[in-house]
């Protein structure tokens, strides 16, 4: 099971889709990550998209550390209402409250479709984007989707790719805008890469 760490809905459980092709973010992951984070001021206010979104747990944590809203993006139609159900239980416990209640309107949203198709489309300006693949995922299909993302993103906004230590650097999109890397940290078999947009 895992669990949001800190803020409005810290503590809380978080329902995990079981199988070979997921790999949750270990708790003391996220927790040196949304550490980082903070001491960036990359989440106050943040619009969020988690990309490969799972149970969603990268990005709810987000919002239960005061990011404005929140898009989980997952093809996996299992992994997609795990993350719905998930995204429900946080928004009541970060005050978000359900479309209508109080005249509030979803901070979270889910999307069940492909990354590249959902990046095609008009997702809106992004402030800090989470990407945590399946480690089976090329190193072409990363970069592809990293390019994608690109317009997508606000000026300074930051990108944060989780991979196996064992995967290279992704490939930076460098046209146009592009995108630059600030840093990256190891934690045991897990390399998390952060880069931004100038």
């Amino acid at each position: 099971m895992t669990r949001i760490i800190a803020g409005a809905a810290g503590g809380l459980r978080l329902a995990t889709p079981a199988g070979a092709g997921t790999r949750p973010t270990s708790d003391r992951v996220r927790e040196a990550l949304f550490s980082r984070l903070e001491h960036l001021d990359a989440i106050a206010g943040a619009r969020v998209l988690d990309l490969y979104a799972g149970s969603g747990a990268l990005g709810l944590e987000a919002l239960s550390r005061g990011a404005a809203d929140v898009v989980l993006v997952e093809s996996a139609r299992r992994a997609a209402d795990l993350a719905r159900r998930n995204g429900r239980l946080v928004e009541r416990s970060a005050g978000g409250g359900d479309r209508g209640e109080l005249g509030t309107e979803r901070r979270v949203q889910v999307r069940a479709e492909p990354v590249l198709r959902y990046l095609g489309g008009s997702p809106g300006p992004v402030d800090l984007a989470f990407l945590d693949p399946p480690y089976d995922l090329s190193e072409a299909e990363l970069a592809r989707v990293l390019a994608a993302l690109v317009p997508h993103l606000n000026p300074g906004a930051l990108v944060v790719v989780e991979r196996s230590t064992r995967s290279p650097e992704p490939s930076w999109p460098t046209d146009g805008a592009g995108l630059r890397r600030s840093d990256a940290r190891r934690y045991g078999e897990t390399c998390v890469w952060f880069a931004e947009l100038p």
